[in-house]
């Protein structure tokens, strides 16, 4: 009987893994998403404006320098735990390096794509601004 109990709770331990695994991969996914499109956010919601400033800070460091986010190692952990295969590189690399980036990324590209973004935010953020000051008039 103790054989069973221990084999169901490490069977449970490893779906579990996998389960938090999957959930760090969808939190990801919808981090970058914000960092992406969270100013067309802030042009509804301008609460959203520090939270989104804060993140595209963050995305824009880990692009623009090339580090890995903290969540990719989590991830693969988790996925280990679980008995499966982690991935190399970081999380766009793997699973979004076909849709995002061209064949031949270069590091300029990598940079020129974390100045993009900012600069694109920046220029939602004016809007916002110019919204806000027109209102106030």
């Amino acid at each position: 009987m103790n054989h069973w109990i221990s084999r169901t709770a490490i069977q449970w331990l490893v779906m579990l893994y996998a389960y938090l695994a999957d959930l760090v991969l969808i939190i990801h996914a919808a981090f970058i998403a914000f960092v992406v499109f969270g100013g067309l956010l802030v042009l509804w919601k301008r609460q959203a404006l520090i939270w989104h400033a804060l993140a595209l800070i963050w995305g824009a460091t880990v692009i623009g320098l090339g580090l890995i986010c903290p969540l990719t190692p989590l991830e693969n952990l988790l996925r280990r735990l679980a008995g499966r295969e982690g991935y190399t590189g970081g999380f766009i690399e793997h699973y979004l390096l076909n849709i995002i980036y061209p064949d031949g990324l270069t590091r300029g590209i990598q940079i020129a794509l974390a100045v993009a973004l900012v600069v694109g935010n920046i220029a939602v953020y004016a809007a916002v601004y110019r919204r806000h000051f027109k209102s106030r008039q």
